[in-house]
């Protein structure tokens, strides 16, 4: 087999295949045995008639399409093999030679994965929330505990801010109500911001008797929505005042206000941790495909929202959702829900792009023992042999894929050490109190790997 490689404009190659006559024969000798299960020759049971046999009743024509069928994939595959090409998209093929007599040669236009280079990733500034509980921080929580020991005082004047205030709402569009915004006697406290954008600022200023009419964005939703308001009584709620003795009887294991507040403030900066450790792998590498300077590739894309759609129409089905349901509740169409999920795939794909530059930028490689690594914990997730492990990932073409999730596994650790962390003022965070004890070796390795672990076992 003869091959040459013309590159093109787009992130687009012309690879040039040709199968000289000798090795074809193979492919025809295949497409005979295939051909032979499908028709019956008298005296031979079927798929054991020999090829000349079967030649003569229905003629090298069919044989031979069949075999060029079988051999412009299998001959395409060796090539990108052989070029090593990291192909996003199925190539356009097109036969040039071959089709009735002689060598095979056909060109296929492939789109590859765009291999970029990233300036200013080495200065990267990724801005997460403060992990510094602030007082007014401190006194909202005081505040919310205050609340809920507060008693409630009718009050005899226009609602506003904290009152508590009992209404009977109607919520519709077109007409029709709907679901959830529809209540008699509801205590709602103002500021709460639970309904729609300018609930609670209609609610203010209201009086005890007062129909309220409106239109507003239900809270959730992207279409308005008509609401009718019908205020029945405020009333104000009068918080217990703030003592260490308070403290003491209400909050038992905390015996003064000062030791309360600052377990309080305690408690809001692990919390804040946590939650910053949860998402800093996902803001580091947004904030690196911020400086990608390509768009996202159509065709990967497309992949990566395929699979999103079957994913979350999988869990829909695990919990007994239609989509048709779901898209009524949440006031979607179709198109909306495709596109909310669209962005992620953007961003996904862009992410992937700049990680493996990051990978090539640094030479942070995929070593042998990193694969005997991940061999290893593959094989004990789904209790099987390493060396199974590696055959099926073998088989299945896959070694390349897993080295370039371990090569992105790297870039994400180097990215987490080597960024700059901010909050929201510009203030620094340090690195190690976000990161704390991690291994990013595992990062969305073991998952891809089972996928390719699965396509083996149903192979056979």
């Amino acid at each position: 087999m003869k091959t040459t490689l013309e590159a093109l404009e787009g992130n687009k190659i012309k690879l040039s295949i040709e199968v000289d006559e000798t090795e074809f024969d193979r492919y025809l000798d295949g497409a005979f045995r295939k051909i032979s299960t499908q028709i019956r020759i008298p005296g031979f049971r079927q798929g054991k008639a020999p090829r000349q046999l079967i030649e003569a009743q229905i003629g090298k024509e069919a044989a031979r399409s069949q075999a060029i069928e079988d051999a412009i994939p299998a001959s395409l595959a060796l090539a990108v093999r052989e070029h090593d090409l990291d192909i996003i998209a199925t190539p356009e093929v097109n036969l040039t030679n071959g089709q009735e007599a002689g060598n095979i040669i056909f060109d296929a236009t492939c789109e590859v994965r765009p291999v970029v280079e990233i300036a200013g990733y080495k200065n990267l500034k990724v801005e997460m929330p403060s992990l510094v509980a602030s007082d007014e921080d401190i006194d909202e929580v005081v505040k919310y505990e205050r609340k809920r020991h507060a008693t409630l005082s009718d009050a005899d004047r226009p609602a506003k801010l904290d009152d508590q205030v009992t209404l009977d709402l109607v919520g519709s569009r077109d007409g029709e109500p709907l679901p959830g915004l529809n209540v008699d006697d509801w205590l709602y406290e103002v500021g709460r911001g639970w309904v729609a954008e300018d609930f609670d600022k209609q609610l203010t200023g209201a009086t005890t008797g007062q129909k309220l009419e409106f239109t507003s964005i239900p809270s959730g939703m992207t279409e308005p929505a008509d609401f009718v308001v019908t205020v029945k009584k405020i009333q104000e709620q009068v918080l217990p005042e703030l003592t260490d003795e308070w403290v003491a009887e209400h909050l038992a294991e905390h015996e003064t206000i000062e030791i309360w507040k600052s377990a309080v403030r305690t408690r809001i900066e692990d919390s804040r941790l946590n939650q910053v450790r949860n998402t800093v792998v996902e803001k580091a590498t947004a904030a690196l495909a911020a400086l990608l300077e390509i768009e996202a590739p159509e065709a990967m894309v497309n992949s990566d929202l395929r699979g999103r759609v079957q994913n979350t129409l999988k869990q829909f089905e695990s919990q007994g959702i239609s989509m048709e349901q779901w898209l009524s509740v949440t006031q979607q169409t179709a198109e909306q829900f495709v596109d909310a999920l669209k962005e992620q795939s953007v961003l996904a794909t862009k992410v992937d792009i700049a990680l493996r530059a990051v990978a090539v930028a640094e030479k942070l490689d995929a070593t042998e023992d990193d694969l005997e690594r991940q061999f290893a914990r593959i094989a004990t997730q789904v209790k099987k042999k390493s060396a199974a492990i590696r055959k099926a990932y073998e088989k299945n073409d896959a070694i390349s894929d897993l080295k370039a999730q371990i090569a992105k596994s790297k870039a994400i650790d180097w990215l987490l050490h080597n960024s700059q962390f901010v909050d929201e003022k510009g203030s620094a965070i340090d690195n190690e109190t976000i990161l704390g004890e991690h291994d990013h070796d595992e990062i969305d390795i073991v998952g891809e790997a089972h996928e390719h672990d699965d396509e083996h076992d149903h192979k056979h």
